[in-house]
C-alpha cells in the first residue's frame, strides 16, 4: 500500500445518464448537493454497446456548464469504431472536457460486435496517440478480478497494459473486503505499477439490487453482510442503516491504510453517499 500514500486524496461521484426530463431535473438536484462536497470530478457512465451515447453526452455537457465540477465521461470501445471515438473525443475537446474514463465496456446481450477496439488498453493507446496529454485518463481495476479473467495473474497483466498504454489513474470495481483492495495494490506494486488506484464504493440501500449487480460484476458480498441484509426482509430503513454502517467502516479502513481517495457509485441518489461522507467527517 506504500505506493498509494504519496498521492493526494481525491473524492469523486458517478452518475448514469437519466432517460427522462424528470430524471435530469432530479440529477441536477443531486449534483447540487454533492457539489458542496468539493469533489475532484463527476463521472458519467456509458451504456452497454454505446446504448446511452447521446444521453451521456448531454449529461456530461450539462455538468461541465452548470455544476462547477469537472465532468469525466466514460468512453467504451465495445461496438465503437475509430471514427466514432474520434468524433466523441473532438466534441469533448471542443467543450473543454479534460478527464475521461476509458473502458472496454459491457457487451450487450445478443451483440458480439466489439468494434475496432477489443480491449481497453487499445482504446487508451488510441486516445493518447490522437490527443496527446489533453485528457487525464482513468481506467478500471478489479481487486477481486474481472469476472471474465482466466486467472488473477492475467487480470493483473491486463491492468498493467492499460497503465503502459497511458492511463493516469484507476478506479476500482466496488468491493466490500478491504483486504481485497490492499492485496491488489500490493500485487500492482510488485509489477512496477505506480498510479493512483482509487477504491470504488457502492452504498448499500437495496439488497436484492445489490445482490444482482454483485453477481454480474463479480463483487463478493461477505457472507455475514448477506445474512444480515437478508434478515431485514423488506425493512428498507434497517437495510439502509446497516448498509451505511458497513460502508462507513469500509471507507474508514481504506483511508487509514493509505487509499488515495474514494469514488462513490451514487446511483443518482445523494443521501446514502452523504451519510457515509458525514460519518467519515470528510468535510471537517
Amino acid at each position: 500500500m506504500e505506493s498509494q500514500k504519496k498521492f493526494p486524496r481525491t473524492f469523486s461521484f458517478e452518475f448514469f445518464p437519466p432517460k427522462t426530463e424528470e430524471g435530469m431535473a432530479k440529477l441536477r438536484e443531486v449534483r447540487g448537493k454533492l457539489s458542496a462536497l468539493n469533489p475532484r470530478f463527476f463521472s458519467v457512465t456509458f451504456g452497454a454497446g454505446g446504448s446511452t451515447r447521446d444521453r451521456t453526452l448531454k449529461t456530461v455537457l450539462d455538468i461541465q456548464r452548470e455544476s462547477g465540477v469537472e465532468a469525466a465521461p466514460h468512453i467504451s470501445c465495445v461496438s465503437s469504431n475509430r471514427a466514432q471515438i474520434q468524433e466523441i473525443l473532438q466534441t469533448y475537446i471542443d467543450n473543454d472536457i479534460r478527464h475521461i474514463v476509458a473502458l472496454r465496456g459491457d457487451i450487450p446481450s445478443g451483440n458480439h460486435e466489439l468494434g475496432d477496439f477489443q480491449y481497453a488498453n487499445e482504446l487508451v493507446e488510441y486516445i493518447r496517440n490522437e490527443t496527446g496529454d489533453h485528457f487525464h485518463i482513468e481506467v478500471a481495476a478489479y481487486p477481486e478480478f474481472h469476472p471474465q479473467a482466466r486467472n488473477a495473474r492475467i487480470d493483473l497483466e491486463n491492468f498493467k497494459r492499460k497503465v503502459e498504454a497511458g492511463a493516469n489513474s484507476a478506479i476500482t470495481q466496488y468491493f466490500f473486503n478491504p483486504d481485497a483492495y490492499s492485496s491488489f495494490v500490493n500485487s500492482c506494486e510488485k509489477m512496477g505499477i505506480d498510479i493512483p488506484i482509487v477504491p470504488g464504493i457502492m452504498p448499500i440501500t437495496n439488497y436484492s439490487q445489490l445482490a444482482r449487480f454483485s453477481d454480474m460484476c463479480g463483487a463478493e458480498i461477505p457472507r455475514w453482510v448477506r445474512k444480515r441484509l437478508e434478515s431485514f426482509g423488506d425493512d428498507k430503513n434497517s437495510i439502509r442503516s446497516f448498509g451505511t454502517e458497513v460502508i462507513s467502516q469500509l471507507c474508514e479502513d481504506l483511508l487509514s491504510e493509505g487509499a488515495p481517495g474514494l469514488h462513490f457509485y451514487t446511483m443518482n441518489i445523494a443521501a446514502p453517499t452523504m451519510e457515509v461522507w458525514n460519518n467519515l467527517a470528510l468535510g471537517k
